[in-house]
């Protein structure tokens, strides 16, 4: 298996594990935003202690590897309190569409900053696929701007993360760097959880330990899938999440999507396909 296949099959499951998440935090309720990011990241950081342990690895990663490994996690923590601000202030489908931005925001920013080259192909794929991403979530934007600049900023921020994540690729463990992360942003925003904790119903427990279990497996996912291979070449599966949350949305919500829903689920997974196809012509030339 290649490096390609690789990092587009970790993707799929980043994007699986991320779609759950949403939908875990949707179910439990109107808590504050910055409450559901620490349960969020909270779980997520008590099981990759576990991993770190494992693996006798370091938990705060090398001495030179300190000021990336500070900026993803100030990056990360700033892009996940913006989503689900976005979330809570937004329609759904809105703060979908938003959030679906940081691919092209990645592509943007690894060819600024790591010098990534974007071949014809490639911005062909993402182009369709953000077209399919519009059919399907047929945006509203009928909100005041502060929530609307609040999700733009959230794909940015991402997008910077994710950008600082293919720089430490290689440099640290990906558990390591998850740990990292995790630990950071539950120790910055647990002074504003105490000062404004909401008490939790079971269910509402239950549902934001499983958003975290599932934040998890998506941050694993997306961590090791730019480990092996360039943003440019898989960030198109990205947009698996957008198929994975329209069935959940039928199964927990009873939500049917319409023509246009599936128009768009054609379109993307066209856009996949054939960025996916390319890529392997494109290592097979080379290799």
């Amino acid at each position: 298996m290649t490096n390609y296949t690789k990092g587009m099959l970790l993707l799929l499951a980043s994007a699986f594990g991320f779609a759950v998440m949403s939908a875990f935090v949707k179910l439990s309720g109107d808590l504050p935003t910055i409450q559901k990011t620490f349960f969020r990241n909270g779980v997520t950081a008590l099981v990759t202690f576990f991993l770190v342990i494992y693996f006798k690895e370091s938990f705060f990663g090398k001495k030179e590897n300190q000021a990336l490994l500070l900026l993803r996690s100030a990056l990360g923590t700033l892009g996940i309190v913006f989503l689900f601000y976005a979330i809570d202030h937004l329609v759904l489908a809105d703060a979908t569409m938003l959030n679906n931005l940081s691919p092209f925001l990645l592509i943007i920013f690894c060819a600024i900053f790591l010098k990534e080259n974007v071949s014809k192909y490639q911005a062909i794929g993402i182009l369709f696929a953000f077209i399919g991403t519009l059919f399907v979530i047929k945006p509203q934007f009928s909100f005041e701007f502060l929530p609307f600049g609040i999700g733009l900023l959230s794909a940015a921020f991402a997008a910077g993360a994710y950008t600082v994540l293919r720089v430490l690729g290689p440099r640290e463990k990906f558990y390591t760097v998850v740990f990292y992360f995790s630990f950071f942003s539950s120790v910055v925003l647990l002074p504003f959880v105490l000062l404004n904790y909401e008490p939790m119903t079971i269910k509402q427990w239950v549902y934001l330990i499983g958003a975290g279990v599932f934040a998890t497996i998506g941050q694993f996912g997306i961590t090791l899938a730019y480990k092996f291979a360039a943003a440019r070449e898989i960030s198109i599966f990205n947009y698996s999440s957008i198929l994975y949350s329209a069935l959940l949305g039928f199964w927990l919500f009873q939500e049917i999507p319409d023509v246009w829903s599936f128009l768009g689920y054609l379109i993307i997974v066209s856009a996949a396909v054939y960025m996916y196809l390319k890529g392997q012509h494109v290592h097979a030339k080379r290799g």
